[in-house]
């Protein structure tokens, strides 16, 4: 199995509404996904509630193989709901790891 964590960051000048909306919209898009692409086997998306901290939104989500990760990444509805964020990201961190299926 391979689990794969991205941290995004949006830009601080943006305005709270705005920022809000744009983090309630990635939410909802991404966790339509399994019904889109059924090699996702578990998706969530996180809004980061502690504004100390500099990541706005952590996805968390797991897959058979590597091959299955790059094929989510370029699946045309993750690049739909990806696109949300192309405006309005400051940062991206990401990693992919393997490990022993729970």
């Amino acid at each position: 199995m391979v689990k794969h964590i991205v941290l995004f960051q949006l830009a601080s000048e943006m305005e709270a509404e705005r920022k809000k909306n744009v983090m309630d919209a990635f939410k909802k898009g991404i966790e339509t996904l399994p019904a889109k692409i059924p090699f996702i086997r578990k998706i969530e998306v996180g809004l980061n509630d502690n504004p100390e901290e500099q990541f706005d939104i952590a996805l968390y989500s797991e897959f058979d193989t590597m091959d299955d990760v790059r094929a989510y990444a370029a699946h045309p509805a993750h690049l739909a709901v990806a696109a949300l964020l192309k405006d309005c990201k400051k940062s991206r961190s990401c990693v992919d790891y393997e490990c022993e299926a729970e």
